[in-house]
């Protein structure tokens, strides 16, 4: 794939897919600042798996909810790079629980990472991207966005106003020419779901036309291809990786 942009920050990417993300973007010769809050040691790691490699890679710490760090830190990639050509906003957690159970504070604070801080993000690149005339956004998203599901009342939500939240960048957007798009995994293969009984995997998979689990490089390859100039004309998109789950 090409890209015209030079680098790209992704919000928590420490682990995860966020990794899977980094290394697959630098693959491709971006220069990748490697997002984290609070494991400096596995962003390290991910950057010297990236060098070795011969990609490009930085590491820059901060809290995606701390709206002045943010800020700051898309200051400093710009004032180091020049630009930021895409961001991919990853960073995200979950607390599920019955909504009869669940606190304001557990529904806010939820809210708060994944959808707060994507906010934050996509305005500031926005920003950013907007004295180039050049630039995209890829939100992370989820499946739940789109159906719901018991006991993720506040995830549901927080995926679910990315969605939309998407939708509206891309149509302030597209008039200085930058690209706002979200993706939508279903069950993905992470160490949490490998530590699943048997049972509750087929149980799942069951539920999946593929009848199999994807997998953090399904999820980074899609982020590639719609930061990619093969998808300079769509914006305001949502691309589900969920193996047929959602239609």
């Amino acid at each position: 794939m090409k890209f015209s942009g030079k680098n790209v920050l992704i919000t928590g990417a420490a682990s995860g897919i966020g990794k899977e993300i980094a290394v697959t973007l630098a693959s491709y010769g971006l220069k990748v600042w490697i997002n984290y809050r609070s494991r400096p040691e596995s962003a390290d790691a991910i950057k010297a798996e990236i060098e070795a490699n011969g990609g490009i890679a930085a590491v820059i710490g901060f809290d995606v909810a701390d709206e002045e760090a943010f800020v700051e830190g898309i200051k400093t990639i710009v004032d180091s790079d020049g630009e930021l050509s895409y961001l991919v906003n990853n960073a995200g957690i979950t607390n599920d629980k019955l909504a009869i159970r669940m606190k304001k504070e557990d529904f806010t604070s939820v809210i708060d990472i994944n959808l707060t801080s994507a906010f934050i993000g996509c305005r500031e690149a926005l920003k950013a991207m907007s004295k180039k005339r050049f630039g995209c956004v890829v939100n992370i998203a989820s499946i739940v966005g789109e159906t719901g599901n018991a006991g993720q009342v506040n995830y549901s939500a927080s995926k679910g106003g990315l969605i939309a939240m998407t939708k509206s960048f891309a149509q302030e957007g597209s008039a200085r020419d930058v690209r706002f798009n979200a993706v939508t995994p279903g069950f993905i293969a992470t160490e949490m779901t490998d530590k699943l009984s048997d049972e509750i995997k087929e149980s799942y998979t069951s539920k999946i036309p593929l009848k199999r689990f994807g997998s953090p490089k399904d999820i980074a390859e899609a982020v590639a291809f719609l930061l990619s100039d093969s998808a300079s004309y769509i914006t305001g998109e949502v691309l589900k990786v969920n193996g047929g789950m959602y239609m």
